[in-house]
């Protein structure tokens, strides 16, 4: 369990980052290499590489290395791993809203 919860961790403060999700966004789009990836941000490489190690680390992407040109792609695993955890809480929230919802309608009649 606590191996689970350090992976949802690791998944989720990867969002946390506005350039990391603009980096996510753009790779749904397919493949893409640093070089490309990096071209819209104002920040040096060294510094855009962390932020591709993060999400590399914590599942997101996968990178691979031909020749000089290091190229990104989503890792699907991840998504699917953090929908798991977000339906889980939206059933749980969605029966708790419904339950209140039948309280304060019997509520309602009773009165």
């Amino acid at each position: 369990m606590e191996h689970y919860r350090a992976r949802l961790d690791g998944l989720f403060q990867a969002l946390s980052d506005p350039t990391r999700r603009a980096v996510l966004r753009q790779l749904s789009k397919g493949p893409a290499s640093i070089t490309n990836l990096a071209q819209p941000f104002d920040m040096a490489l060294p510094s855009f590489l962390k932020h591709i190690r993060l999400l590399e680390e914590s599942g997101w992407v996968r990178t691979r290395k031909e020749g000089r040109v290091r190229t990104c792609a989503i890792e699907k695993k991840a998504f699917a791993e953090a929908d798991s955890w977000l339906s889980a809480q939206r059933a749980l929230w969605e029966a708790r809203t419904d339950r209140l919802e039948r309280f304060v309608t019997s509520g309602k009649k009773d009165q």
